[in-house]
């Protein structure tokens, strides 16, 4: 099967005769009845009924024009593409943390995407998915968050993996809660002033290394007996804003993100472990112009932010 022989069955299809088809095609009908032949005998189905009417598609015929003319059309669409000079759709994905240094700076990345047509995707997931996300290509970019302690775990995955990876940032988790919270006004917050408050928490940390329950003790920890486990940070947000009993351990939030929610952000002195925010790609994926553009607006938001 060719796509000419596709163009033929169409074309038969719409005159509803090899002599009316062969016009329009200007190939002599001999030859488009034999096109015709070949392609029912490649497919092993009949196309069409012959008879003193004409031609006329069977079930399977009617199946297989569908498909040929939708194919025909996405050819169609390619040609004109290239042909005409009409612009490439630029394409961008990333798979990330969720971390407002990184939305405020795809929020200003995607501020200098041009007219021409564009499809931007961003998703917030934990670490496993992310490079689920990029080894399946269905992300071209990721940002994966581990503690320091996982390091060598890590960057020996992405070797094993065929990922490229690169340090974004490295931080301590601060305290996020309402300016109306009590802990707002604490000289210094300690473990016993969060246990009569309820921890906002993401319901999904991972590690593959590591068993889930032990991962959510080193994450989440045991010590805080009411919580509250969401996916996406619209609801913390919320939560944290009407709620002055909520509390939440992030990465570092920018003063734009804490005013807006009447938030404040403090140290915690007794979280002492590192985390890291690195970039992974395929080994054998060129960055393109936007991804390099997300990178610049990612590291000044991460000085803003994080520094």
């Amino acid at each position: 099967m060719n796509i000419l022989h596709m163009k033929y069955a169409v074309e038969v299809a719409k005159a509803g005769s090899i002599n009316k088809a062969s016009e329009t095609l200007l190939i002599a009908q001999p030859n488009l009845s034999r096109s015709i032949k070949e392609l029912e005998s490649d497919l092993g189905i009949t196309i069409f009924d012959r008879s003193a009417r004409g031609m006329e598609l069977t079930p399977d015929g009617e199946e297989f024009v569908g498909y040929a003319k939708s194919i025909l059309s996405q050819i169609d669409a390619v040609e004109k593409m290239y042909k005409s000079g009409i612009p490439i759709k630029q394409r961008f994905s990333v798979s990330v943390p969720r971390a407002t240094y990184i939305s405020e700076a795809f929020a200003k990345f995607s501020r200098g995407i041009s007219c021409d047509s564009a499809e931007l995707f961003y998703k917030e997931t934990n670490s496993s998915r992310t490079v689920n996300n990029v080894l399946s290509d269905d992300y071209k970019l990721g940002i994966v968050r581990y503690a320091e302690d996982h390091d060598k775990y890590f960057k020996a995955m992405f070797d094993d993996k065929g990922l490229s990876y690169e340090m974004i940032s490295e931080f301590h988790y601060v305290l996020v809660t309402s300016k109306d919270s009590s802990l707002a006004t604490l000289k210094e917050i300690k473990q016993s002033d969060l246990e009569s408050k309820i921890e906002i928490a993401h319901a999904d940390p991972y590690v593959p290394s590591l068993p889930a329950a032990q991962v959510k003790k080193e994450e989440i920890g045991d010590n805080v007996k009411r919580r509250i486990f969401v996916f996406e940070r619209a609801s913390q947000f919320a939560l944290l804003s009407e709620n002055s009993d909520t509390f939440m351990r992030v990465s570092p939030v920018s003063q734009k993100a804490l005013a807006r929610y009447g938030l404040v952000q403090r140290e915690y002195p007794e979280n002492k472990r590192i985390y890291k925010d690195v970039l992974i790609h395929k080994n054998d994926y060129r960055l393109t112009e936007l991804d390099d553009r997300f990178i610049n607006e990612l590291c000044i938001s991460k000085r803003k932010c994080l520094q």
